[in-house]
Order: structure tokens, then sequence, then C-alpha cells
């Protein structure tokens, strides 16, 4: 019984350390495992509330357009070629940005089976309204995020 779980433990060492050697070098700032999970969770309560964008091309176009969030980005994308852009983009519109180790995680947290290269973590949906209770717990999470990002973002530069 027990050399199963330890086996299992070895198999789940391996896909994480795969994980990590598929990650691109220009993945700064990537989030340690810990905001990871918590920026994973806040896609997941955005695209159940509706103001998540998906893909570059819907997240590029709304960063244009001026929509205000959270840019989080796969550090596992190839070729990387696709979503270079996308980090000068969110400087120039003052967009705080953030990598994740999986574009396989990313999709799942964003309720789509198609692995994403990023999402868009919007403020506030963009057709109809939350309830107020549901936008302040929102707007909590989303603030905590943003400020762990940029804490990560200042210790890199």
């Amino acid at each position: 019984m027990g050399s199963d779980s330890e086996v299992e433990k070895t198999q789940q060492k391996e896909k994480e350390r795969k994980k990590m050697l598929a990650i691109a070098p220009i993945a700064k700032p990537l989030a340690g495992k810990k905001l990871s999970k918590k920026t994973l969770k806040l896609v997941r309560k955005a695209s159940e509330h509706k103001c998540l964008k998906r893909g570059v091309k819907e997240v590029v176009k709304s960063i244009r357009r001026g929509h205000k969030g959270l840019c989080v980005i796969a550090g596992n994308i190839s070729p990387i070629d696709v979503i270079t852009h996308v980090p000068i983009l969110c400087e120039e519109a003052e967009i705080p940005y953030v990598y994740v180790s999986s574009k396989e995680d990313l999709a799942t947290a964003g309720a789509t089976k198609r692995p994403t290269c990023c999402v868009l973590v919007l403020t506030k949906p963009t057709k109809g309204e939350l309830a107020i209770e549901e936008q302040e717990k929102m707007k909590a999470d989303y603030s905590q995020i943003v400020s762990d990002v940029s804490e990560l973002t200042s210790s890199l530069f």
C-alpha cells in the first residue's frame, strides 16, 4: 500500500520538474506556488462571473480598448513569439501581469478545455452587473493579488 503512494509522489514530482523545464526564459515575473494558486483561483472566480477575456486576440483587443485588470500569461508557450508583445502592451497600459507555470492549468481555471496562452481578469463584467456582495469579494481578492504581483515585480527590477 505504501509503495503506491510513493510511486504516485515520484510521478507527481517528475511532472512538476517537466513543467518547470518547459517554462520560457522570458517568463518573468513568474508566480511561485502560493501566488500561482491564488491567481488561478481568481481566474476561476472571474470566469464564473463573466469577468474574463481568454486568448491572445481577445486580451490584446481589450487592452487596446482601455479595459483594466490583471493579465495572467502562461509560461510554457511554444513558440514564445505568440505572446512576446503582450507584456509590452500591459506595461504601456499600466496593467499588472504575471506568468504562471502552465497553459493547461490556466485553461482549467478559466473553464475551458483548450490550453490558453493568456487571460485578462477584468475588475467588472463587460455586460450586466454583479451583486454588490460578489463584487466586493472579487475586488478584495483582485487587490490582494495585484499587490502581491507588484511586490514580485519590484523585487525583480
